[in-house]
């Protein structure tokens, strides 16, 4: 459980410091910075990271084990698929945040939405999924972990953005 905390800890300070890392000298450069910190995350050994903390938390059984991590794998996949088009649309965001308009704003936000309930449909399918194979208590503590990493990652990358102005 400490183990499992610590790399929570590890993950939630992650982005803080790549984007502390360089002290860029203008709005735009900070940004950049502040994107270029949000690719590295998403590119770096989170999954690795994820991987340990579920690991830690869950304690499965050896049954268990053989039974969730190929569920997991797909689940991953079809997750970073999200993450992907979550990247661009920061990366949208950032090109136009200097230029923002009503419609450009109305039309990102409509996206960021989406990709909301993208991942919840996504978690609701591998919820029943999972469910086949495994106890529903397993079930709901994997995603009650998931859930606490994902929103450590939504904070951290939501608190590298700028405000729309």
């Amino acid at each position: 459980m400490r183990v499992a905390l610590a790399l929570i800890a590890a993950l939630a300070l992650s982005v803080p410091l790549l984007a502390q890392s360089q002290m860029p000298a203008t709005q735009a450069e900070s940004r950049e910075a502040n994107l270029t910190a949000y690719v590295e995350l998403l590119r770096s050994d989170l999954r690795t990271q994820k991987v340990a903390i579920i690991t830690e938390m869950m304690q499965f059984s050896e049954d268990e084990d053989a039974k969730f991590w190929p569920i997991y794998r797909e689940y991953e996949l079809e997750l970073s698929k999200i993450n992907d088009d979550r990247m661009a649309l920061i990366v949208d965001y950032a090109g136009a945040y200097d230029k923002m308009t009503d419609a450009i704003a109305d039309k990102m936000g409509g996206r960021a939405l989406e990709l909301e309930g993208r991942r919840h449909a996504l978690k609701e399918k591998y919820f029943t999924r999972l469910k086949s194979v495994l106890p529903a208590m397993t079930v709901v503590r994997f995603f009650q972990v998931e859930n606490q990493i994902l929103l450590l990652l939504d904070l951290q990358i939501a608190a590298s953005l700028p405000v729309i102005k």
